[in-house]
C-alpha cells in the first residue's frame, strides 16, 4: 500500500501491479536497412556541405570586391588562437616524429654502412610528407573541434539565429574568419614543424649513429632543396581550408542539444584527418607524375 495517497489513486495503483503488460520491444534494424540509412545520411551530409561550400565561395567573394567587409580583427584572433598557441604541441610532436623516423631508419641503413644517408631520410620525408601531414593531422584535432564547438554553442544559444535577425551574414563573422586564419597559420606552423623534426632527427642520428651535428648540417645542405619546402608547404592552404571548412559545416549543424556537440566535433575531427590523408595521398601521386 502507498502511504499519502487518494482512495483513487490508491486504486490506480494497484490496477496497474495486477495488469502486466508486456513492452513492445522495438524492431532490430536488418543490415540491408542500416546500410540503406547510413546511405542516405552520407547523401544528405554531401548535399549539405556543397550548398555550405556554395554559399561560401559567394560570400568570398562579395569579401573579395569589397575587402573592408573583412574581418581582420577576428582573423588576428583566430591567428593567435590556431597558429601562435599551438606551436608547444606542434613543435613537441614534429620533434617526436623526427627522432622515430631517425632511430627506425639507422637500424636498417647502418647494416649497409650507409649511415649519412639517414640525413637524406629525415631531411625528405619531413618536409614533403610527415611534417604537413602531422601538424594537419594535430590542427585538425584541436582546432578544427574548438571551430565546431564554438559555433555549434552559439547556435544552441540562439545566438547565430540572432545574428541573422539583425541582418548579420554569419558567414562574414564566424566562418570566413577561422578559414582565412587558418590558410595563414598552417603553412607557418608547418615551417616550424619541418625545422623541429629535422632538428629531432639530427639528436637521433647523433645517438644513434654518432653522426656529428657538423656532418649532418653539411649533408643537409647536399640533398635538401628549397623545392622539398616549397612542395610541403604548398599543401598548407588546402589541408587548412578541409580542417576549417569541416569544423564550420559541423558546427552549424549541431541541433539544440548538447549531445549534439560531441557527436558532431567527433564527425568534424574524423572527417578533417580522413581528408587530410586522403589529399596528402593525391598530393603524392601528383608530385610523382609532375616528376617533382
Amino acid at each position: 500500500e502507498v502511504v499519502g495517497v487518494t482512495k483513487k489513486q490508491q486504486e490506480m495503483y494497484t490496477l496497474l501491479q495486477n495488469n502486466d503488460v508486456d513492452m513492445l520491444q522495438p524492431a532490430k534494424r536488418s543490415i540491408f536497412e542500416t546500410l540503406g540509412r547510413n546511405t542516405l545520411e552520407i547523401y544528405s551530409d554531401i548535399k549539405d556541405f556543397t550548398t555550405f561550400l556554395g554559399q561560401l565561395v559567394i560570400s568570398i567573394l562579395h569579401l573579395l570586391l569589397k575587402p573592408k567587409d573583412i574581418r581582420f580583427k577576428e582573423m588576428v584572433y583566430h591567428i593567435q588562437q590556431s597558429g601562435l598557441n599551438a606551436l608547444i604541441i606542434i613543435g613537441l610532436t614534429a620533434f617526436l616524429v623526427g627522432m622515430v623516423i631517425a632511430y627506425q631508419g639507422s637500424v636498417q641503413l647502418a647494416k649497409f654502412g650507409a649511415d649519412i644517408f639517414i640525413v637524406d631520410t629525415v631531411a625528405i620525408s619531413i618536409t614533403r610528407e610527415l611534417g604537413p601531414m602531422i601538424t594537419a593531422i594535430v590542427i585538425a584535432g584541436r582546432s578544427g573541434s574548438a571551430y565546431t564547438a564554438e559555433i555549434g554553442s552559439m547556435k544552441i544559444t540562439e545566438e547565430i539565429s540572432a545574428m541573422r535577425t539583425m541582418g548579420f551574414d554569419p558567414y562574414y563573422f564566424l566562418v570566413i574568419p577561422r578559414i582565412f586564419a587558418l590558410m595563414i597559420a598552417l603553412p607557418l606552423l608547418i615551417f616550424f614543424s619541418d625545422i623541429v623534426g629535422i632538428l629531432g632527427g639530427m639528436v637521433a642520428s647523433k645517438m644513434q649513429l654518432g653522426i656529428s651535428f657538423t656532418q649532418f648540417i653539411d649533408r643537409l645542405y647536399e640533398v635538401l632543396e628549397v623545392k622539398h619546402y616549397i612542395l610541403g608547404m604548398i599543401k598548407g592552404p588546402v589541408f587548412a581550408f578541409i580542417i576549417a571548412a569541416i569544423g564550420c559545416f559541423r558546427g552549424f549543424q549541431v541541433s539544440n542539444n548538447t549531445e549534439s556537440i560531441g557527436l558532431h566535433t567527433t564527425a568534424s575531427v574524423v572527417n578533417a584527418i580522413f581528408l587530410v590523408i586522403a589529399f596528402d595521398a593525391l598530393f603524392s601521386v601528383l608530385y610523382t607524375e609532375m616528376g617533382l
